[in-house]
């Protein structure tokens, strides 16, 4: 059975060695599946790998930064030629925020975010567009963030990026429809991880990286093209952009955001 029929057998993660990366690898994980995980912590992705194997899947791992684009296109069309792909999911990503003193963030952590994130996000599905367009099957689901429905002033660049790959996201999948290769847009809100463990603020309604697994292959079998949760946070960003922009500002401006040194998430 193949993706087109509900089950997909060949399944690629990008950020596959933690936080919700690593939760949809194990999600995905079972008998008949091949998983390839990408990421730049080798020993993270064989931690996670040796979990999926013990689930029945066929793993293989690739240290790539997304960054590298060339790199990434290489080792993703050569696992699409031995296993052509029924699943891509662009999650790796990295956040930022304000310098110490509540400085504008540097040039070079908004460029780095945008790079990882956005570029990132694009030069992973890119090479795969094709193969999936001859195939007329197969799916791509890009992380965003609901920090793209509802930017945040002391997180920019983060907001930025995200908003970008929402929307190179519900664009490439207006492209893709004619021939059968479904893309969906995750924008998640806290989720637990090594990422949001860096957000030194209040996390309402936080989930735990494997309930949000959980939930975005359900929404992906059902075909969404925006996954946007938990719904609490949806709704709340919704009435807060029907307000003044003045008065939204006042309401954020009381939970200021802290970023503890940055990693990849």
């Amino acid at each position: 059975m193949s993706a087109r029929s509900g089950f997909p057998r060949s399944v690629v993660v990008t950020g596959g060695g933690r936080g919700i990366g690593a939760a949809l690898a194990r999600v995905y994980a079972e008998p008949g599946a091949t998983l390839l995980l990408i990421g730049r912590d080798a020993a993270r992705l064989e931690a996670v790998a040796a979990e999926c194997r013990a689930k029945g899947a066929a793993v293989e791992i690739a240290s790539v930064d997304v960054s590298d684009a060339a790199a990434l296109s290489s080792v993703l069309l050569a696992f699409d030629a031995a296993h052509p792909v029924d699943l891509l999911i662009a999650n790796a990503g990295v956040s930022g925020g304000l310098e110490e003193g509540r400085r504008m963030e540097t040039f070079e952590s908004a460029q780095r975010q945008l790079r990882v994130n956005l570029e990132g996000a694009i030069a992973t599905a890119t090479p795969l567009i094709e193969p999936m367009r001859a195939r007329r099957g197969g799916r791509i689901v890009l992380m965003s963030s609901l920090a793209a429905l509802q930017p945040v002033g002391d997180t920019a660049a983060y907001s930025a990026s995200k908003a970008g790959v929402l929307a190179w996201g519900e664009a490439l999948g207006d492209f893709l429809a004619p021939d059968q290769v479904g893309v969906s847009v995750v924008c998640p809100g806290f989720v637990t991880s090594d990422m949001s463990a860096r957000y030194l603020g209040p996390k309402p309604f936080e989930m735990s990286a494997d309930d949000a697994a959980a939930l975005i292959r359900r929404r992906i079998e059902r075909g969404a093209e925006r996954i946007a949760f938990p719904w609490q946070m949806v709704a709340a960003i919704r009435v807060g952009r029907m307000l003044p922009r003045s008065l939204l500002r006042m309401i954020l401006a009381r939970v200021p955001v802290v970023i503890a040194a940055d990693r990849h998430g």
